[in-house]
C-alpha cells in the first residue's frame, strides 16, 4: 500500500515567521524598511534565493530558477514610492517585475545586522571570534508578563497553587506549573467586623505562611486572581503584582578580542581572502599590532566611536568616510574597509543555514549574479 505524503506546504507567512525568529524586525534601525516588502502571505513557497542587492541580473537569475521568494538584504523599497511601472532605471521597475512574475521580496537589512548570528557576527566568525559584545543595546519589546505573589497558609498551599496554575500562571517557555515558594510568618489583627479563618477577631495573630510566586501573562491576570480568591481561606488574601522589565537586547555592531595578536596587514589579507573583497583599504600602519576588533558591516559611520578606542583596536567595516578615517587616525587605532558589499555578503551563508533548520522543505540558493558594484584595478 502506497503511503500518502504528509508534507506540509510552506507558505510565505511561514517564512516571514522564520525570519522574525532569526532577525526580529524590532531590532532594525528606526530609519530602515525591513520585513516583507511584496508578496501574498498565503502563497506557497518552495524556492528561495538570497542576495545582497536586488539588481536586474539577480532578477533574471531568479526568473530562470523559478524562484518564489527573493530575500534581498538591502531593501529595494526604501522610501515611499508613488508608482510601480516599467521600463525604468529605478528600483520600482525591478519590484514591478518581481510582482508580475509572482516573486515575493523580503528584506532583513539592519535587523539582521543586530541579530545574533547576523551580519556582524558573520564577520566576527571570519576573524575567529565567537564571543562578542554589541556596540549598542536596543529597547526590548514590551513584556506581556508580570510576577504574581500571594501569601498562603501552609496547609492551603497546594490548593491555591493548583488553582492559579489552572488559570494560566506558571508558564515559562515549554515549562508549566513554575513557582517559587518561601516560608515565613504572617501577622494580622482583625477588627470587630472581621471574620478571620484563622484565630479570633480583636486579637493579634501569627500564622505560618508561604510566599507563592509565579509568572503570569497580563492577559491571564484577572483569571488568576479570581481563581486564587475562590480557594484561598482568607477573607482578605494578601497578594502583590510586580511588572517584569525585559532584559537588554543586543543591538547593532560587535566588538571582541582576537585569540592572538596579529598585525593590521595580516588580518586584512586574511579577511580579503575569506570575503573575496576586491578593493580593501587600510587606515593605520600595516605593521601595527592589533588584538581587539570593532565590527560594523556595511558603513561604519560614527558607531565605532561609542566605545573607548586605543592603538590595539582595529575597526572592520565596509566603507569609511574621509573625515571618519582622519578621526580613527587621531585615536591611534586602525581600520580595514573591505567594501560595503564584501563586508555583508558572508551573512548569506549563515542565513541560509538558519532558514534550512527552521524550514527544511525549502529549496534555498544564494544568487550567483549578485555582484559588488565596485571593481578595483589590479
Amino acid at each position: 500500500m502506497k503511503r500518502s505524503s504528509t508534507r506540509k506546504t510552506t507558505v510565505l507567512a511561514d517564512i516571514c515567521a522564520a525570519m522574525e525568529t532569526i532577525a526580529p524586525t524590532a531590532l532594525a534601525q528606526v530609519w530602515d524598511n525591513v520585513g516583507l516588502l511584496a508578496g501574498d502571505l498565503r502563497a506557497a513557497v518552495r524556492r528561495v534565493m538570497l542576495t545582497i542587492d536586488l539588481t536586474e541580473p539577480v532578477v533574471d537569475e531568479a526568473v530562470r530558477k523559478k524562484i518564489d521568494l527573493i530575500v534581498s538584504y538591502h531593501p529595494p523599497i526604501f522610501k515611499p514610492i508613488s508608482s510601480l511601472c516599467t521600463p525604468g532605471a529605478g528600483m520600482e521597475s525591478l519590484v514591478f517585475r518581481c510582482i508580475r512574475q509572482g516573486m515575493a521580496i523580503y528584506s532583513p537589512h539592519t535587523a539582521l545586522d543586530a541579530a545574533d548570528g547576523g551580519t556582524n557576527d558573520a564577520l566576527a566568525q571570519l576573524c575567529g571570534i565567537y564571543q562578542t559584545e554589541p556596540l549598542e543595546y536596543v529597547d526590548a519589546p514590551k513584556n506581556d508578563a508580570c510576577k504574581f505573589v500571594v501569601f498562603v497558609p501552609s496547609h492551603h498551599l497546594e490548593k491555591v497553587a493548583d488553582a492559579i496554575f489552572e488559570a494560566g500562571a506558571g508558564q515559562i517557555g515549554d515549562y508549566s506549573r513554575c513557582s517559587f515558594r518561601t516560608p515565613g510568618e504572617g501577622t494580622f489583627f482583625g477588627g470587630m467586623d472581621t471574620n478571620p479563618a484563622i484565630g479570633r477577631r480583636g486579637k493579634m495573630e501569627s500564622v505560618q505562611e508561604v510566599r507563592l510566586e509565579s509568572v503570569v501573562r497580563t492577559t491571564d491576570l484577572p483569571k488568576v486572581i479570581h481563581a486564587m480568591r475562590g480557594v484561598h481561606p482568607y477573607e482578605e488574601p494578601a497578594f502583590d503584582i510586580y511588572p517584569l522589565q525585559p532584559g537588554p537586547v543586543r543591538g547593532i555592531g560587535r566588538c571582541g578580542k582576537l585569540s592572538q595578536t596579529t598585525t593590521l596587514e595580516k588580518l586584512a589579507r586574511r579577511l580579503q581572502f575569506q570575503t573575496k573583497a576586491k578593493g580593501v583599504q587600510l587606515v593605520g600602519r600595516r605593521e601595527q599590532p592589533v588584538d581587539f576588533v570593532v565590527i560594523v558591516a556595511g558603513a561604519a559611520g560614527s558607531l565605532p566611536f561609542r566605545i573607548p578606542l586605543s592603538n590595539r583596536h582595529v575597526i572592520i567595516t565596509g566603507e569609511i568616510r574621509h573625515h571618519d578615517a582622519l578621526t580613527i587616525g587621531r585615536y591611534g587605532c586602525s581600520a580595514i574597509a573591505l567594501s560595503h558589499w564584501a563586508s555583508e555578503r558572508p551573512v548569506l551563508k549563515l542565513l541560509a543555514l538558519r532558514l534550512a533548520e527552521l524550514l527544511p522543505d525549502l529549496s534555498l540558493s544564494t544568487s550567483a549574479a549578485d555582484r559588488d558594484p565596485f571593481d578595483a584595478l589590479g
